[in-house]
């Protein structure tokens, strides 16, 4: 046997299944070296170490939150003036109805930033945060506006900005996963999973999915009656079966021993982090734990933080699930379904902000708020509005983003992003730039051709870095 086979094999014995981490470490960073790249590290100095994306699912409406739009008010009930141009909608219908927004505005901040009576809490915070007025996409389809949102592409079966991430800075935890997803209660997404997946990307790279409701992971304690002793015994059979069906390059049965590896390790390092009872009653309450309607998205806020504080690198904190109404799908009722969706995020929102920045976590946390699109300008069914991805809104705070101010512009009635527009692929590439990656060296060679996250090149937002 020669020395290198040797040493590998040494590797892969070692520490009930922690030499086959390393092992699969080493191999990479071979294969990178090989081919000349230098993904595991930086390229650039970072300012974030670790992103949390609130997603809001459905697509919340800009012009009710952060995008005030005085002229589409006084505008209600008429037909969009022919000087605005045309728009693709979905549902709505040739000869409808601008819909005016019902909600308040007022300035916040030293900047006097103007946010609606929708995210009283958020406003509160509005100093730390950049408001990216003139966002906009190329699907007007949930599923299609998702996979862009997630992955820069518009059909699945692309790796997640999630995936990309960790494949690019890998995991500061040796016990818990680097990417998590937290998904509302209320089930799936259009897009499902995949959106959030890996896609082409090693195995190891996928999200660890946590279930809602108080348990995010099943059986986190050894079983009653069940010792360390005993357990290790089962761990080491569990290892060897997989070790005698392992034939080289087999990337999932690698990337299921990475998991029965983190498991074992999560049970014995870290069952602490997801007890959110450690946690001060004046912290739980400052995220809405414990009181309704913020419990939900409040506890998984929190959660975030813990997670990302223990060295977790991505975090996807997801609003709304389900069928349309149960997202920030507002087709019948805006002010129905936005005074509610609203109303469970906008506290643990603002306590995330805030507790990241009291514990010295939000220069290196970078937070980003949005949906897949907005709101159409005008109405459907009278009272709501229909997708809408031509100008819409998203924000980021903490880790190196310059809060505080707006960026871009839409239109006087919010259809049309018109004053520096920034396309999905311009915002994933200044989540990268902040973290220190560049994304033409992020890069992964796949069916021939090397594939990164923006299919076509992306700038920085330089406004907000």
């Amino acid at each position: 046997m020669n020395s290198a086979a040797g040493r590998r094999n040494f590797l892969r014995d070692s520490c009930c299944g922690f030499g086959t981490l390393a092992l699969a470490s080493m191999l990479r960073e071979e294969r990178l070296v090989a081919a000349g790249d230098t993904l595991l590290l930086p390229s650039k100095p970072a300012r974030a170490k670790s992103v949390i994306f609130l997603f809001m699912a459905g697509g919340p409406s800009h012009v009710d939150t952060f995008d005030p739009k005085p002229l589409l008010t006084r505008l209600d009930g008429q037909p969009r003036p022919k000087s605005f141009g045309d728009a693709r909608y979905q549902f709505v219908q040739a000869g409808a109805r601008l819909l005016g927004s019902r909600r308040t505005f007022r300035r916040h901040g030293a900047a006097g930033i103007e946010v609606s009576d929708l995210f009283p809490h958020t406003a509160g915070e509005i100093d730390k945060i950049a408001v990216i007025r003139s966002c906009h996409g190329d699907m007007v389809v949930h599923s299609a506006a998702q996979y862009e949102l997630m992955s820069g592409r518009v059909v699945p079966g692309f790796p997640s900005f999630g995936s990309w991430i960790v494949y690019g800075l890998g995991s500061e935890s040796r016990s818990l996963p680097a990417y998590v997803v937290m998904p509302d209660p209320d089930g799936a997404l259009e897009g499902g999973q995949p959106m959030y997946s890996n896609g082409f990307l090693p195995a190891a790279h996928q999200p660890t999915m946590l279930r809602s409701g108080e348990r995010p992971i099943l059986d986190l304690e050894l079983p009653a009656g069940v010792t360390m002793a005993r357990r290790r015994p089962t761990i080491e059979l569990i290892q060897r079966l997989n070790r005698a069906a392992m034939r080289a390059g087999d990337d999932e049965l690698s990337a299921r021993i990475g998991v029965y590896d983190l498991a074992f390790r999560l049970q014995t390092e870290a069952p602490e982090v997801f007890d959110l009872s450690r946690e001060p009653q004046e912290t739980r309450e400052l995220y809405g734990v414990g009181v309704e309607p913020t419990h939900d998205y409040g506890r998984r806020c929190l959660l975030a933080r813990r997670l990302v504080e223990k060295g977790v690198r991505f975090v996807c904190v997801v609003s709304g699930g389900g069928p349309g109404n149960k997202q920030w799908d507002a087709h019948k009722d805006l002010e129905e379904n936005h005074l509610r969706m609203a109303a469970q995020v906008d506290r643990p929102i603002a306590g995330l902000l805030s507790d990241l920045e009291r514990r010295g976590l939000l220069d290196e946390t970078l937070v980003v708020w949005g949906g897949e699109f907005g709101r159409s300008p005008e109405a459907q069914d009278g009272k709501g509005r229909d997708h809408h991805n031509l100008g819409f809104t998203m924000w980021m705070a903490g880790g190196g983003v310059r809060g505080g101010r707006v960026v871009g512009e839409t239109d006087e009635i919010g259809l049309r992003a018109v004053e520096k527009p920034y396309h999905f692929r311009d915002v994933h590439t200044t989540i990268l730039h902040l973290l220190g990656l560049e994304q033409d060296a992020l890069k992964f060679r796949h069916a021939g051709r090397d594939e990164r996250l923006t299919l076509v090149h992306g700038k920085v937002i330089e406004e907000i870095v």
